[in-house]
């Protein structure tokens, strides 16, 4: 039986005291920039610069919280060992979809009929009435609130049996979670393909794309391990996980991070090479107009900010374990998510280059809601205990039973030289 890893060399705890109110802040410092920028938005476009600004920070939250769910779908349905650690806070940033995100969703409903085109053009498009019922507010609002609804049965179900489990241990708990995990990624696949469809895709409805929707999952499961990474890291340097970790850990979340950053890379340039192969007038177009303008720009920073240095960073099999090379590209990670979604709903507003003089509101949108998000999950990690108490892998995720020799022996301890 092997012995857990020596952590006494670890750096001193990090004061973030200082941090804790930095939710705070951020809600209301972005709260005061994001009312501002309405004021101006309504004066200027009649509010269609702020509902675009909105949706954006919408999503970019909402692809972490379905990225994290799906990290716990396949942690039960390949009975992992190794993600016991990361499991709880994957499922409070799960639980953020309902209602928290539902409720953040609410300014896009309102705001629908000047950000989506289709809600104020006549019926007689032969593309809206193929469409129809959906392509209505009201149909709008019934599919919007069935994803929710779909995403807060399955997070829900999940978090009630996995803190059951820590007061009961009871194998049932085991098989309820992995019931709801089954049923959970097809509802996952259907959920995050509509909902990327509808409140993305359609902002251009003229546009046709089949791998739309793995596109967007593939974007939601990279910036997740990119802030699942970031956590973790946290989480050990306050001894709060040192129980259960050990040093394979970041290297399987290093490895997951590389998967995601060639796969994402792949569907996006597959999508391109599909549109762009076939050549069709109602494909080409979403492309042409993103090669106006600044958008050129933003795509080539996108070629090589999202895939070629990630890749060429992440490729050697030390730096997925070394804070040092990780963690500078998971806030790269945040940036460039965060250009990409950029690119794939503003220029349905601005399609002559990116709308620069409108990024403090839309800094403004995504502090407000990270603040909110931020205080929420904070609460919901203090008041449960940090990582499944009872799991029956937990022994394995702590590397109990394990010979030495069963681990990567490429891996430098902790995070690699720091």
């Amino acid at each position: 039986m092997s012995s857990h890893k020596d952590t006494t060399h670890l750096p001193p705890k990090l004061d973030l005291s200082g941090w804790s109110r930095l939710p705070s802040v951020l809600m209301v410092g972005g709260g005061i920039l994001s009312v501002v920028g309405a004021l101006i938005s309504f004066k200027h476009d009649g509010g269609t610069a702020f509902g675009f600004s909105w949706l954006f920070a919408f999503i970019f939250y909402l692809t972490i919280a379905l990225g994290s769910l799906f990290l716990v779908i396949v942690h039960h349905l390949t009975d992992a060992g190794w993600s016991v650690p990361i499991r709880r806070f994957c499922e409070h940033l799960a639980s953020l979809l309902f209602p928290w995100l539902a409720i953040l969703f609410l300014p896009v409903i309102l705001f629908a009929p000047k950000i989506f085109t289709w809600l104020t053009l006549p019926a007689a498009d032969e593309l809206i009435r193929a469409r129809a019922p959906v392509f209505t507010l009201a149909g709008f609002v019934i599919v919007s609130a069935t994803f929710f609804g779909v995403w807060w049965l399955l997070t829900s179900r999940l978090r009630y049996w996995s803190l059951r489990q820590d007061v009961t241990g009871d194998a049932l708990c085991v098989q309820k979670m992995r019931f709801h995990s089954g049923w959970g990624i097809l509802a996952f696949a259907a959920t995050i393909t509509g909902a990327s469809v509808l409140w993305v895709k359609s902002l251009q409805y003229q546009w046709f794309s089949a791998i739309y929707g793995v596109y967007f999952f593939s974007d939601c499961t990279w910036i997740a391990l990119a802030t699942v990474y970031v956590i973790t890291v946290i989480l050990q340097r306050q001894r709060i996980l040192d129980g259960v970790l050990h040093d394979s850990q970041f290297y399987f979340l290093g490895v997951w991070f590389f998967a995601f950053t060639v796969f994402s890379a792949y569907t996006e340039f597959a999508q391109y090479f599909v549109v762009w192969n076939a050549n069709m007038p109602t494909e080409t177009f979403w492309y042409l107009i993103r090669e106006r303008g600044s958008w050129w720009w933003v795509s080539m920073i996108l070629i090589v900010g999202h895939f070629f240095v990630p890749f060429f960073l992440l490729l050697p099999v030390k730096a997925k374990s070394n804070f040092k090379i990780v963690l500078p590209v998971c806030a790269l990670a945040w940036l460039m998510h965060a250009l990409d979604l950029s690119f794939n709903i503003l220029p349905a507003a601005r399609p002559d280059g990116y709308p620069l003089k409108w990024i403090p509101l839309q800094l403004g949108c995504l502090a407000f809601m990270g603040g909110f998000l931020s205080w929420v999950f904070l609460k919901k990690f203090a008041s449960h205990p940090p990582y499944p108490q009872r799991d029956p892998r937990v022994l394995e995720a702590m590397g109990i039973g394990l010979e030495p020799e069963e681990y990567p022996d490429t891996l430098p301890a902790n995070g690699g030289d720091r």
